[in-house]
């Protein structure tokens, strides 16, 4: 069973220690804006090779456990 935590991670000597997929300095939020631009896993892979499906599907999960540790307030 795939978990995140085997595609990310945090490293302050890589990408100022924000959140990147491993052996890659492709950004955790890269992967995310494609994915919410309405990019397909296929399309974003082809944009970066080095990405394969368990990565994409990774940053998703990633994001899903940050917002279980934090809320973040909507205006009223």
């Amino acid at each position: 069973m795939m978990t995140w935590q085997d595609y990310i991670i945090v490293d302050p000597s890589v990408c100022h220690g924000k959140a990147c997929i491993k052996e890659t300095r492709i950004m955790v939020s890269v992967v995310l804006d494609n994915l919410a631009a309405g990019l397909s896993y296929e399309e974003i892979i082809a944009s970066y090779p080095s990405l394969n499906r368990e990565s994409v599907q990774a940053a998703i999960a990633y994001a899903a456990e940050l917002t279980r540790e934090r809320v973040v307030g909507m205006p009223a």
